[in-house]
């Protein structure tokens, strides 16, 4: 694919995996488990781009960046490292990458924890995003939806205008959202040039543009101070400029996607690569060992060395309570 802009894929490591819990830690999150034919996450999302990008940008973490750099290492890739000493949301998270790249260059953004399949269309969609951005617009990737989905955000669209964002429905009006016929998942993903990005940010966002760039500014080797990170407000890139800005586009997407962000979306893609699962619906995860589940079905157990976790599949959601418990209690099976 010939362009005349570089393109830099910017990963974004930030997220902690909380209803992932116990498989996913804060010493390790779930985007470097190596759960996927023993690759994690992190590690397939690099490969992703490679053919497309110029540049790999990850930005992470101090709790996390050892994880990052031990994965690139292993692969003999170069990358640029930043480091957040606090987490600010993506809008942030987001400026930094658009500060540290020449205003013309191409930001392929992504989070590090989805799965992606079907790559010839996964492929196609990003040569038009990546068209679209070179003209100047902002894209954003959206999902045809398969089903009714209550874990995702949605883009009412028409043709490849955004008309809305929708925060994630209730069944009725996901299932409205479907019978509608225009509306896609929200994957989280982007592609603009990063002048154009810090220019919308600028416009919408004022105190995050300034405040993003006297952190940015001041950085050391790519690590960002805490106090001066701690001025700048905490706003998703959704808030902050994809919900303002009139130079929004969407390309609607077949590729296979899943944030994998709950035990059900893991437990649909593990049975597409043949992890067993009983007459039942029920599945082990975590463990080898033999696992006999009696007088349930639709059950997930998950097995770790200092946790357990046992859940009908739909209730997958209910794990960040857990979560936000053990939290409260300040227990050390989050680390």
């Amino acid at each position: 694919m010939e362009n005349k802009h570089s393109i830099t894929h910017v990963i974004l490591t930030g997220g902690v995996g909380s209803r992932l819990w116990p498989l996913s830690r804060k010493s390790q999150p779930k985007q470097y488990l190596a759960l996927f034919e023993g690759k994690s996450l992190f590690e397939m999302t690099v490969e992703r781009n490679r053919n497309v990008a110029d540049t790999i940008m990850v930005v992470g973490n101090s709790d996390n960046c050892h994880l990052s750099k031990k994965v690139l290492e292993k692969s003999n890739t170069s990358y640029i490292d930043i480091v957040e000493s606090t987490p600010r949301n993506t809008a942030a998270a987001i400026a930094f990458a658009a500060f540290a790249s020449d205003p013309e260059a191409i930001l392929i953004v992504t989070p590090s924890d989805h799965i992606i399949d079907k790559m010839e269309e996964y492929e196609a969609a990003i040569s038009d995003a990546i068209e679209k951005a070179s003209k100047g617009y902002i894209v954003t990737f959206g999902i045809i939806p398969t089903k009714p989905e209550t874990g995702y955000g949605y883009i009412e669209r028409k043709g490849d205008d955004v008309l809305s964002f929708r925060e994630k429905p209730n069944q009725v009006t996901a299932r409205d959202f479907i019978s509608r016929g225009n509306f896609l998942w929200n994957s989280g993903m982007f592609c603009f040039k990063a002048g154009v990005f810090l220019e919308e940010l600028k416009t919408f966002t004022p105190e995050v543009y300034e405040k993003s760039k006297i952190a940015w500014e001041a950085n050391q080797n790519g690590k960002l101070d805490l106090n001066l990170s701690l001025d700048i407000p905490s706003i998703s890139i959704d808030y902050a400029v994809m919900e303002r800005s009139k130079k929004i586009k969407v390309v609607s997407s077949t590729f296979v996607w899943s944030d994998l962000g709950s035990f059900e979306s893991v437990y649909d893609y593990l049975i597409t690569i043949g992890h067993p699962v009983d007459e039942n619906g029920n599945m082990a995860i975590g463990t080898t060992n033999y696992t006999a589940f009696i007088g349930v079905k639709d059950t997930i157990f998950v097995y770790t060395d200092t946790a357990n976790l046992i859940l009908k599949k739909e209730f997958s959601q209910d794990v960040k309570s857990v979560y936000s418990k053990l939290e409260r209690d300040k227990s050390d099976l989050l680390n």
